[in-house]
């Protein structure tokens, strides 16, 4: 009897411990798959309504943490390209791997991630030398090795490099390593694949097992299970790439960028599509998606779904079997259904009249489908579980996107319905502000990549969540300029803070200092007398020397004269941060002719419009057809896309804009022709606000005057001033890759402005004596 309950016993124990190695095992297959939320039905609501809702919270700004506000690991696709490549081409294999895994084991995928991301607990403290960064942000490429075979999209990244204000070619200046080797195409079936990568990046002397090293990829893995392979380990470099699975995402280490086609253009970038009147947020389509259908294999399982929710009226979901070669081979009842309806719409159509855009996954991660609907102002609805969005670090998408779950996909319909028309409309605008902030072009791809990086190893200046997520974006507001958003022009309303009561004129000085009449000499004593003015900033750049101070006007506020170190045309707009420190400038010619009560009234114009230029002297630009040119011009007309510095009022912050963002070769230029400083801070501020200068009050005798008050040595005079101003227009426009200038037709004059009224009856009555 005792033996058998012993036997019993011994029964029970070795059954138990099976069971708990087959528990085991399932434990090490579901650590081996991305993340599943218990509740899928609750959670999904519970998502939904905290992003729906979130309209009607009022935004407090708080520091950026290491990452955005922590919130259940979502699920998001990949981005969307350009149209011409989809259309003409065919989709590329793009799209995004399952969930599950068809063709390889877990012990397979495990083996290809420990392989690839031996380092995979790395963050910018562990694997990052913050020591080699101590004289500054400076990013290095190594020089191309003979023989070496470039794709046209690595050229660009190359060059974006080259062209930004982080490239040295010193590499023990360095912080940052960039390979010459194309690391972006890593499918050994592409005719891009490079092979050796391995044995090249390890001979590398600096290489250093990749730490300070940045990678990047756009496609990992190949037929048919698309892993995220790349041949070689990346060791401890940052890794920027298209289709990041988070389960291999290094969090505050790597870097998602989105996935975007060779004929994304290196600058500049085609515009949003809505025009600015177009403010409508109710569309023709609610929902649309037009694109492939894989019959079998990874990515097959979400758009094989799509026709449950089509419903041909304001949901259009089409999808084609008629790709690769072998598709007849595979085709299902449907595929030629699927193929006749397919062609009756227009692509481009369906995205320009649609508030929603599904975003389906497909091979990969990523899809071309993302950008194109965030260009198109069409909210992306993305369906990927597993993909880490693009610069997530920094980027809050759930103000310009809608996240969805790919287990939940008849859900869609109902949630885009129950999207109000005033939270479409907010989501709109923020595709837009995203698409021309960070997606437009490579370069700003690029320099995105490159500020979240510095942002990391300069953490005592780094941007907050308002820089990244609101006008104009993340890679126009510098921390190094003040990590307080209030500082900036473009924050006012948000915060509900107004600039500074007062202005500091600065005078730039050319000409020597004859007498106490001298124009220079009026301007200092006119501009002293507005009530607004806290000082007054002369800068002598004029190769004589700098006369006594007996010499200057007695004034009621200070007046402080600086002599230029350099004398150059662009020390002009030089920060003097130590001097300079109201908000607002008053930036003048010596020259220039101004009364007291127009100082005064473009400054309380320019309290409005604080973000712009605000001044008196306009000009326009305009294309030249028949020389293929942007053409400057100084004729009357009506309207202007430029007001000059000669006299006009910004903010403080374009100084330090101007000093630190414009690359040396064109403050170089501007310096060598002693010209073009006005229109070159016209390009810059309008890059910036995509919005035009405000014209305060007509005074045509403005440029007569200047002429007239000047020695021979004055600009205006100069027969070469007009055709050097030619010139500078298209080099500028050439840097931008665009043209920013903005025209309008909008000029602010003073209440009862050349009324048929008594003058006693006006405020500012010297203007119309003028």
């Amino acid at each position: 009897m005792q033996a058998k309950k012993r036997y019993l016993l011994v029964s029970v124990v070795a059954g138990l411990l099976f069971l708990i190695y087959l528990w085991g095992l399932q434990i090490g297959e579901f650590q081996q798959q991305p993340y599943h939320y218990p509740q899928i039905h609750q959670y999904h609501q519970q998502d939904y309504q905290y992003y729906y809702y979130q309209r009607k919270d009022v935004y407090q700004p708080r520091s950026l943490p290491q990452r955005l506000p922590s919130r259940p690991a979502r699920r998001w696709p990949e981005l969307t390209e350009l149209l011409d490549p989809y259309l003409e081409g065919g989709e590329q294999e793009e799209d995004s791997p399952q969930l599950h895994h068809q063709h390889t084991s877990p012990h397979e995928r495990r083996a290809i991630r420990d392989n690839i991301y031996k380092n995979k607990r790395c963050r910018m403290e562990t694997c990052f030398d913050f020591s080699r960064c101590q004289s500054g942000f400076r990013v290095y490429i190594y020089p191309p090795q003979r023989g070496d075979e470039i794709s046209e999209t690595y050229q660009k990244i190359l060059s974006s490099i080259r062209e930004s204000r982080f490239h040295t070619a010193d590499p023990s200046r360095a912080c940052l390593f960039v390979l010459a080797v194309d690391t972006l195409d890593r499918d050994q079936l592409s005719a891009q694949y490079v092979q050796n990568v391995r044995a090249r990046i390890h001979s590398l002397p600096t290489w250093n097992d990749g730490r300070n090293h940045l990678i990047f990829n756009l496609y990992s893995g190949t037929w048919p299970d698309y892993t995220e392979d790349l041949g070689f380990e990346v060791g401890q470099s940052i890794l920027a790439k298209a289709s990041a699975d988070v389960a291999n995402f290094r969090p505050n280490f790597d870097i998602s960028i989105p996935l975007f086609s060779k004929d994304h253009p290196l600058k500049g970038g085609s515009a949003g599509y809505p025009a600015r009147s177009d403010a409508s947020p109710s569309r023709k389509y609610q929902l649309v998606f037009k694109g492939k259908r894989y019959l079998t294999g990874i990515g097959s399982e979400t758009r094989n779904a799509l026709y449950h929710i089509h419903n041909g009226e304001d949901i259009i979901l089409l999808t084609t079997c008629k790709h690769g070669k072998d598709w007849e081979k595979h085709k299902d009842s449907r595929c030629d259904r699927d193929n006749q309806d397919y062609s009756k719409f227009d692509y481009q159509e369906l995205l320009h009249n649609s508030s929603f855009c599904l975003v389906p996954r497909g091979r990969r991660l990523g899809s071309f489908r993302f950008l194109e609907a965030l260009q198109a102002a069409c909210i992306p609805v993305i369906l990927s579980n597993g993909w880490e969005p693009p610069f997530s670090e920094v980027i809050d998408w759930r103000k310009g996107a809608v996240i969805g779950d790919e287990r939940l996909l008849l859900q869609v319909p109902s949630i885009t319905r129950s999207v109000g028309c005033d939270r479409i409309l907010a989501l709109r605008q923020q595709t837009q502000f995203l698409w021309d902030a960070y997606f437009s072009s490579v370069a700003k791809i690029v320099l995105t990549t490159l500020e979240i990086i510095q942002d990391r190893v300069e953490s005592h200046v780094s941007r907050n969540h308002l820089l990244w997520n609101f006008l104009p974006g993340g890679l126009f507001a510098f921390p190094q300029y003040s990590t307080d958003p209030a500082q900036f022009p473009f924050y006012y309303s948000i915060l509900g803070k107004s600039p500074s009561q007062q202005f500091t004129a600065v005078v730039h000085t050319v000409t020597p200092l004859q007498a106490q009449i001298s124009p220079v000499v009026k301007l200092i004593i006119a501009v002293a007398k507005s009530k607004f003015c806290a000082q007054v900033v002369v800068l002598w750049n004029c190769d004589k020397p700098l006369p006594p101070r007996n010499k200057w006007p007695s004034t009621s506020v200070p007046l402080t004269v600086i002599e230029g170190q350099t004398k150059m045309m662009s020390g002009r707009f030089f920060p003097h941060n130590d001097i300079i420190t109201t908000d607002a400038v008053l930036s003048l010619d010596e020259d220039s002719v101004l009364s007291t009560n127009e100082v005064d009234f473009a400054f309380i114009v320019w309290q409005s419009f604080p973000e712009r230029i605000v001044g008196y002297p306009a000009r326009s630009h305009y294309w030249d057809s028949s020389r293929s040119r942007w053409g400057y011009t100084s004729k009357w007309t009506n309207d202007y896309s430029m007001v000059l510095t000669g006299a006009a009022f910004y903010h403080r912050y374009y100084h330090f804009l101007f000093t630190h963002y414009i690359p040396a070769s064109l403050l170089t230029m501007v310096d060598r022709m002693a010209n073009c400083e006005d229109i070159l801070m016209n390009f810059l501020v309008s890059a910036v606000t995509k919005q035009p200068p405000i014209k305060v009050t007509q005074k045509k005798q403005y440029k007569e005057t200047m002429m007239g008050q000047g020695s021979k040595a004055s600009r205006w005079a100069d027969p070469d001033h007009f055709a050097q101003r030619q010139t500078c227009m298209n080099a500028f426009s050439r840097w931008l890759g665009f043209m920013p200038l903005v025209h309008s037709q909008m000029r602010l004059d003073p209440v009862l402005f050349r009324d048929q009224v008594s003058i006693l009856r006006k405020k500012y009555r010297d203007i119309e004596r003028l």
